[in-house]
């Protein structure tokens, strides 16, 4: 960002603020690789492509879009993220938790990330939706690092960065739905090479269930604001050395695609359980 950082975060609400016509987000939403589907969800949809609001950069990664997308699921007024930007593509971690400031300076006091990750815990199968219940950054970057922004902490807690209040309700969805789930802990780290087999063997010492290339910036910012945060990673394949296939972004994208209709239905009656119990 060239501007100061609460000037770029309130130029870039603005630009979205002017498109949404009345809308007050209180949720927002970050669509991991392949997940963007769930936009369809949407009623009323207001579509801003990311070319449109400032300091957002347009992903170069397949199954991206890059828009954002705000609306209706059920009474709840979403801002969903139809794609994210990586610091392994040369963003900063502050350019890559920028959406998550913007969805907060727009009065979204909620936050549900997802993502791909590739599954090391060796009961995990692919297509498994797993709850994030804590995580690791081993990106070794922090978007805090630097001036405190307008309205967060320097020193956020991150006892329990995942709410275990969404967290039950995203069980309570799951049941619902009847939508399979597994629970674990997510492993951040910088990529955007796939991890080596001893690399595997290093997280899973660590406590890791999942890993991948994203998410933990955004919870970070989330925290920093008081931001209740919800995450949801499916697991798109064994990683490296657990199981025998070679690692490629099109399988990736094509494990997304057939677990994409179980996330919906998941998130869908999250934000239904949560704007119940927000009545």
């Amino acid at each position: 960002m060239t501007a100061h950082p609460d000037r770029a975060i309130a130029s870039a609400a603005a630009a979205v603020r002017a498109r949404l016509g009345g809308l007050q987000p209180r949720i927002a939403i970050v669509l991991g690789s392949g997940l963007g589907g769930l936009v369809r969800r949407i009623a009323d949809p207001v579509e801003i492509p990311y070319a449109a609001i400032p300091g957002f950069p347009i992903p170069a990664i397949p199954g991206h879009a890059g828009r954002a997308v705000a609306g209706r699921i059920g009474e709840a007024q979403v801002l969903a993220y139809a794609g994210r930007f990586h610091p392994y593509e040369g963003h900063s971690p502050a350019d890559v938790a920028l959406p998550v400031r913007v969805a907060h300076a727009l009065g979204a006091h909620t936050l549900l990330v997802s993502n791909a990750a590739g599954g090391i815990r060796h009961t995990f199968r692919t297509g498994d939706l797993m709850l994030i219940r804590d995580h690791l950054n081993l990106m070794w970057r922090n978007p805090l690092v630097g001036p405190v922004h307008h309205g967060e902490l320097r020193f956020p807690d991150m006892s329990s960065p995942y709410d275990d209040e969404l967290l039950t309700l995203l069980r309570a969805a799951a049941h619902a739905a009847a939508v399979p789930f597994v629970e674990g802990i997510y492993a951040g780290v910088l990529g955007p090479s796939y991890e080596t087999p001893a690399e595997i063997r290093m997280l899973e010492r660590f406590g890791a269930d999942a890993v991948g290339m994203s998410t933990v910036p955004e919870v970070l910012c989330a925290r920093a604001a008081d931001m209740r945060v919800a995450g949801v990673s499916c697991i798109t394949n064994a990683a490296s050395g657990i199981g025998d296939a070679r690692l490629d972004h099109a399988d990736v994208l094509r494990a997304t695609g057939r677990a994409q209709e179980a996330f919906d239905r998941l998130v869908v009656g999250w934000v239904r359980q949560l704007c119940a119990g927000d009545s």
